[in-house]
Parts: C-alpha cells; structure tokens; sequence
C-alpha cells in the first residue's frame, strides 16, 4: 500500500542561495538599470544591492533603454521578466552570475605583470 501521499515532507535546502531565498525569504525589491553604464542593479530587500553588466545577459544586452525599463517582478520577487523581450532572471541567477563575474577579474593577471611559466 503506498501511503506516500499522506506523509507530511520537511525538506530543507541545501544550496545557501535557495537558503537564502526560500528559507530566509530574500527577494529583489526593485531595479535599476542604465544603459549607456551598461549597468543592472537589483536592490533586494535586506538593504543589499547586487549589480552587473547588462552585456553579460544577451537578450538585454541589445535591448533599448526603453524596453529594459519594462521590467516586472514576478514570483513575489523571487525574478524579474521582460515580457517584451522573452527575457526572465531569477535572483538565484542573478547572484550565481555576480559571483562567477567577480571571480573570474579577480583572477585576471594583468598583462603588465603576467609570468612565463617555465
């Protein structure tokens, strides 16, 4: 007999971004985005502010500056759509892709002082 249907799940997130989001109920609270900056702030609503390039995300990146500013939160603030450009961020994404961002120029050598590896 499978009783599966009546028993009461408590599963918890593993990854500290869902953590944060599920748990900790992070959300994105409103956008800013200039264009000719190529720049896209999230301000969330724990006060903190997450930004990037808009070039980093190929459907904006071609966008006008009027059809980014048609923006509309959606899932209670969990990511943003831009219906007119099929384009939807989630804020899960939206930290993965910053960090992976601010990661790799970190890790940049400058030209001026790149090594020869003997």
């Amino acid at each position: 007999m499978n009783t599966s249907g009546n028993k009461r799940m408590d599963i918890r997130a593993k990854d500290p971004v869902d953590v944060l989001i599920f748990e900790k109920g992070l959300r994105i609270k409103n956008v800013i985005i200039d264009k000719e900056l190529d720049l896209i702030g999230l301000i969330l609503n724990n006060g903190k502010i997450l930004e990037s390039k808009i070039s980093h995300f190929p459907r904006l990146k071609d966008a006008t500056e009027q059809e980014l500013k048609k923006w509309q939160l959606i899932s209670k603030g969990i990511g943003i759509t831009w219906a007119d450009l099929d384009e939807d961020l989630s804020v899960k994404g939206f930290i993965h892709q910053v960090a992976i961002n601010e990661m790799l120029e970190h890790l940049q050598v400058p030209t001026d002082r790149k090594k020869t590896i003997v």
